[in-house]
C-alpha cells in the first residue's frame, strides 16, 4: 500500500499514533477480509460489503495524512 511512501509509512508509524492506529485497523479489517474470502470465517455478503467499505474509508484516511504530511516536509 503507497510503496511512493515507504519511508513516511514506517516514520509516521513510530511517530503519529493516530496514524498508526488508522493502519493497524486497516491490516485487522484486511485479514478479516481475506479470511472470510478462503473461508475461515463466516458473514453474510452484506457484512462483507461493510468491511470493504469501512477498509476503504481508512485507506483514505491514510492516503490524505501522508499527502499532507508529505506536503508539509
Amino acid at each position: 500500500m503507497f510503496p511512493e511512501y515507504r519511508d513516511l509509512i514506517t516514520e509516521l508509524k513510530t511517530s503519529d499514533r493516530h496514524f498508526l492506529q488508522v493502519f493497524n485497523h486497516h491490516n485487522e479489517l484486511d485479514q478479516q477480509i481475506k479470511n472470510i474470502e478462503a473461508h475461515l470465517e463466516h458473514r453474510t455478503h452484506e457484512e462483507v460489503e461493510d468491511l470493504k467499505k469501512q477498509k476503504l474509508r481508512l485507506k483514505d484516511e491514510l492516503y490524505t495524512i501522508l499527502r499532507r504530511t508529505a506536503a508539509k516536509q
